[in-house]
């Protein structure tokens, strides 16, 4: 069943139009970002709000129906960041200025991976870390409550 257009609006509101994922402004966006299932629907899991959150399209894709990543440091397998239940600032710090997220537990080093939020494979001036200092420009990047590398 589709989720209502109010719902998703609700959604958005909650989550500040901030993908709840990578932080990135769906205002720097050219389209609105995708309602994710944290527990995928192919899991089990609901269209009830408590379920759902704001993600934008890449993080979306490359969650795919994934709940758990591996942690390079501790060498286990952990469950993904869950914007319902974690604070994402408990989790995550921005590195390099804003353009880097920094996974500061194993599940935030687990979710960077697994979500491949900082485009590592790529060469930097090919990747979101270079989306990520335009968005500085704008004064909207990075949200002005994330914790940030001093």
């Amino acid at each position: 069943m589709p989720i209502p257009d109010s719902t998703r609006q609700i959604i958005r509101e909650r989550a500040g139009f901030l993908c709840e994922y990578c932080h990135s402004s769906e205002r720097l966006s050219a389209s609105r970002f995708t309602i994710d299932h944290v527990i995928p629907a192919s899991l089990g899991g609901s269209d009830d709000i408590d379920n759902l959150a704001l993600a934008c399209r890449r993080c979306n894709e490359r969650r795919y129906n994934f709940v758990a990543g591996f942690d390079v440091e501790t060498q286990q397998i952990v469950p993904v960041f869950n914007p319902r239940k974690q604070d994402w600032a408990e989790h995550f710090i921005w590195t390099a200025g804003g353009t880097v997220i920094k996974g500061v537990t194993p599940i935030g080093r687990a979710t960077c991976d697994r979500f491949d939020l900082n485009d590592m494979r790529y060469p930097e001036g090919d990747s979101i870390r270079s989306t990520r200092q335009f968005w500085i420009q704008t004064g909207l990047h990075p949200p002005s409550l994330d914790p940030i590398e001093t």
